[in-house]
């Protein structure tokens, strides 16, 4: 018998009307029969035409065998020198407002020979929803802590350990996505106490739909696990009594032990890495996490390279975080660049942005005029099921004014095209075909005043403000996406954070 609080009917679910119309979901698809995750059984039907829904961009549909870690046969592997010709070519891809981004890439698409290149790479900020790639370290660290020697034993936890949404999910307009197998209908809406779903499943609304509910619900789920150990789960009686009859100071001992002391214990800088509290008022008015939020482009960096080298918590762990990262729906952001279709994309990404009233300005979604925090993670393998290209990107940046998600799909693209060209075959040679007529410099037929062609490689890779602003892919995928805030655009020194 399932331990853990009530038993609540999904059936009960009331199917809503999504508005939020670019969805940004994860875990391979075929991954039901062995999670439970509801939603991923709903769109393998979808992308197989079995039922009504969206098919799956072409990246999108490895299998979970597909999904592996890439360097866990390289766990020496530390993040090369600073590459000047490389990061000469990211810092002019920033512009003229380069010194308001923090980036790191590294490239590995030659195993041999990995490049790296950073710029503000220690900027420090807070990095919104990005900080749930904390909560996933504490909570498999501690999974991992109770069963050290047992796998099987760590995968019925995830999949039979029922969780039952309290006062710590609340609360939260993302919606979480849960697949009615038998009547085939996919419902959506905000977490609600007395909502329920495996671990497996808060923790892909965590990292998927980011659902600042789910987040603190699997924070919760974490300090009970690091503090119970073996005797994890508890009844929903002794959850409540648990909470109510510990001193908060001693839970706020427990956050750190849960959340801080993993990052250190795998090798990342608590200075630079910190999730300090809940992502929901609930959680936080339960008890104090004890400090700030942030993290920077390196900290990250070095957590995405452990995490392919099998090396945060361990090779299992890691590659379950992994998995959860896989982006198998509509992408947002960074993670929504075109130039990504074919692409297995493990991502996550945040934003925190505030306004306050000025005349001529309009404070619109991710265009802060006091802080505009936009935060991305992205493991790259393209085409999807190959390293042909293999690299990682992590970028923060606080440019006021100015639409951080078109902001970032807009660099995604500008640094695919590079790491494409700094791979591609060397172009053959072509044959000279003499004439008199032809100029020494021109090529037969080439208006040397209107070449296109010839500057159409750097295009692909510069700066081209005005192009940002006209129609196109990169508006069009900026829609209402799964952590933006719906209510009302203020101008009154308000702040949103996702």
């Amino acid at each position: 018998m399932i331990k853990n609080s009530i038993v609540f009917a999904l059936t009960n679910f009331t199917t809503l009307t999504c508005l939020l119309s670019t969805l940004c979901a994860a875990y391979p698809l075929d991954g039901y029969e062995d999670t439970g995750i509801r939603r991923v059984e709903g769109y393998r039907l979808m992308s197989e035409g079995k039922v009504k829904g969206p098919k799956e961009p072409i990246g999108a549909r490895l299998n979970t065998s597909q999904v592996q870690l890439r360097l866990n046969q390289q766990q020496g592997l530390t993040l090369p020198d600073n590459d000047e010709d490389l990061a000469a070519a990211i810092i002019a891809l920033l512009g003229e407002k380069k010194d308001d981004y923090g980036i790191a890439v590294l490239d590995l698409s030659d195993p041999e020979q990995p490049s790296y290149a950073e710029y503000n790479a220690d900027y420090k900020q807070n990095v919104g929803s990005v900080g749930k790639l904390v909560v996933a370290l504490g909570f498999f660290q501690a999974l991992a802590d109770a069963y050290p020697n047992d796998i099987d034993k760590r995968e019925q936890i995830l999949k039979n350990t029922i969780v039952t949404a309290d006062a710590f999910s609340q609360r939260d307009i993302h919606p979480i996505k849960v697949y009615d197998v038998e009547a085939q209908v996919m419902h959506r809406q905000p977490m609600k106490i007395g909502n329920t779903g495996n671990l497996w499943e808060y923790l892909d609304w965590m990292l998927s739909v980011s659902s600042n509910a789910a987040a603190s619900m699997m924070m919760r789920e974490s300090l009970l696990l690091r503090h119970f150990g073996k005797d994890y789960p508890l009844s929903n009686e002794k959850i409540h009594e648990f909470f109510k009859q510990t001193p908060r100071s001693q839970l706020t001992e427990l956050y750190k032990r849960t959340f801080w002391q993993p990052v250190t214990d795998n090798g990342l800088d608590i200075e630079q890495l910190r999730q300090g509290s809940f992502f929901t008022s609930g959680g936080n008015s339960a008890l104090w996490g004890g400090g700030n939020s942030y993290g920077t482009a390196k900290a990250l960096m070095h957590y995405s390279l452990k995490l392919e080298q099998g090396l945060l918590v361990d090779s299992w762990s890691s590659l379950q975080i992994k998995r959860l990262l896989y982006v198998t729906e509509h992408r947002i952001r960074y993670a929504s660049s075109p130039a990504l279709y074919r692409s297995a994309v493990y991502f996550k990404s945040g934003s925190l942005y505030s306004c306050k009233k000025e005349e001529g300005f309009h404070c619109g979604k991710y265009m802060g005029n006091i802080k505009n925090y936009m935060n991305s993670v992205a493991i790259v393998e393209s085409p999807a099921g190959t390293t042909d290209l293999f690299y990682i990107v992590t970028l923060i940046s606080n440019v006021l004014k100015k639409n951080s998600a078109v902001d970032h799909q807009t660099l995604a693209t500008r640094i695919h095209r590079l790491i494409e060209k700094r791979h591609a075959p060397p172009s053959p040679k072509p044959t000279a075909k003499p004439s008199s007529k032809t100029s020494p410099t021109t090529e037969p037929g080439l208006k040397t005043s209107s070449n296109t062609s010839a500057t159409a490689t750097l295009a692909n890779t510069q700066p081209n403000h005005a192009a940002e602003h006209q129609p196109g892919p990169a508006v069009l995928n900026t829609q209402l996406d799964p952590e933006e805030d719906k209510s009302p655009n203020k101008t009154n020194n308000m702040s949103y954070n996702f």
